[in-house]
């Protein structure tokens, strides 16, 4: 059974997924991991979704404001053997409602070009390419996106 968490950075589960996520991210971006792993910092973060499947954390992700009016997505990750199946696109959706029932008015995030399955991911689920923001505004290796959020309520 499937079931997703609402939680903050201090959960267990999250941080161990994102131990993972980071050895993952370093293998595949080792030039410019430490550029990135800069902004990637987990403390304080108030608004994250860990999934689990029969009680054990497969996947997470995490909003955090950027604007007045637009949350950031931050530390998406599913582990490896429960890939394809869905779950990166249940996590994104719970953030999504979340950010809604906080007032924003959209999302942004950022993902390396040569992250293809997350650029697929994203532009499935609604996300358009936007100019490249803030302190990625000029890293060539970095490819931005937005969603509107819908009103749900």
């Amino acid at each position: 059974m499937i079931k997703l968490v609402r939680t903050d950075s201090e959960n267990q589960d999250f941080i161990n997924l994102v131990k993972h996520l980071d050895e993952y991210l370093a293998e595949k971006n080792s030039s410019t991991h430490s550029f990135y792993d800069q902004f990637n910092k987990i403390d304080k973060i108030k608004h994250v979704v860990v999934v689990y499947k029969d009680d054990q954390p497969i996947g997470c992700g995490a909003i955090k404001q950027y604007a007045t009016n637009t949350m950031e997505i931050k530390r998406m990750y599913t582990s490896p053997n429960h890939r394809g199946k869905g779950i990166a696109s249940n996590i994104l959706t719970e953030l999504e409602i979340w950010a809604t029932e906080l007032a924003y008015q959209k999302c942004i995030l950022e993902t390396g070009t040569e992250r293809l399955d997350a650029i697929k991911l994203y532009k499935k689920n609604g996300y358009v390419l936007i100019p490249n923001y803030g302190q990625y505004a000029e890293i060539e290796t970095s490819v931005c996106f937005q969603k509107e959020m819908i009103r749900l309520f």
